[in-house]
């Protein structure tokens, strides 16, 4: 096959540390995490601290209270990550092995799951602080797009949740489990670097839109289009992307060769685009609840 490029050789280890017979290694996945929530948070703190981006000039909080909706935001993230990975990709392997359900450096995070645990995070600290829910989820989904942006990224460095194969010149040979399901007889193909079309629709361009709605149009002044245009952005992006993204082994057979989670006839689902299309509804229902408060 011609036109395929090489996988770039990038540890999935930044570094290593031994001592006393322990060994931590900081991943790239792990960091990309870190960073993320760190960007998010500035980029939530500098947004209240803006007065004029909202209504009234009033923020839906107060500085210090977006520091204590970060820890709240992480256990989300990370839990919700989690277990929705195990729930809704691979509950079978991890009933059989429930020690690695905390293995959370191993890779294996789903962010439909992530964004129910962010959800169900500040539900509970809006309920707390007595604050505005929908005001805050448009605080909380301005800063997520670097997050998502890092985080595939750090996928494709990893390897995983690569596309379908490829004959387009910029295919990539991912190494590893990627032989498999290729046409070569070899099996080896080019694949969609499907996790680099995520990182620029869903983490760029979706993260710079929100921007540049709030610092200029200012959607934050009318609660629930800022948070409404995150679902739906990121909803219709994943769904496109879908079909170009190897399905995960759970649903991928031989009578099954395009990963549908539901189908008749052939014609169906992804699991990726089944949990997408709430996200499109719930955006679409916000920008338009929105656009009649306005």
């Amino acid at each position: 096959m011609t036109g395929m490029l090489p996988f770039p050789d990038i540890s999935p280890e930044i570094f290593s540390i031994s001592l006393f017979g322990f060994t931590f290694a900081l991943r790239w996945y792990a960091m990309a995490y870190i960073v993320g929530i760190l960007i998010g948070w500035r980029i939530a703190l500098r947004a209240v601290k803006t007065p004029r981006l909202w209504r009234d000039e009033r923020p839906v909080m107060q500085p210090q209270q977006v520091e204590d909706l970060l820890f709240w935001v992480i256990l989300g993230v990370i839990l919700g990550g989690r277990l929705g990975y195990v729930l809704f990709y691979q509950p079978a392997y991890y009933l059989s092995h429930p020690a690695e359900i905390l293995q959370v450096w191993l890779g294996g995070m789903s962010f439909h799951g992530g964004a129910l645990g962010v959800i169900i995070a500040f539900l509970s600290f809006c309920w707390r602080k007595k604050v505005s829910a929908v005001s805050t989820g448009d605080m909380v989904c301005l800063g997520l797009a670097p997050g998502i942006l890092l985080g595939r990224l750090a996928n494709f460095i990893n390897a995983e949740l690569w596309g379908r194969p490829t004959d387009l010149p910029w295919g990539v040979a991912f190494p590893g489990n990627a032989a498999q399901y290729c046409p070569d007889v070899a099996g080896i193909c080019a694949r969609h670097p499907s996790q680099l079309y995520e990182a620029l629709l869903e983490g760029l361009l979706l993260g710079a839109l929100l921007i540049w709605m709030a610092w200029r149009r200012g959607t934050l002044k009318t609660p629930g289009r800022t948070g409404g245009t995150f679902l739906a952005g990121y909803g219709a992006a994943r769904f496109m992307v879908e079909f170009v993204r190897q399905p995960d082994a759970l649903f991928a057979s031989d009578g099954n060769p395009l990963g549908l989670a539901w189908h008749i006839g052939g014609y169906g689902l992804t699991m990726g685009q089944m949990l997408s299309l709430p996200m499109i509804a719930i955006g679409l229902y916000f920008i338009l609840r929105s656009r009649k408060a306005a």
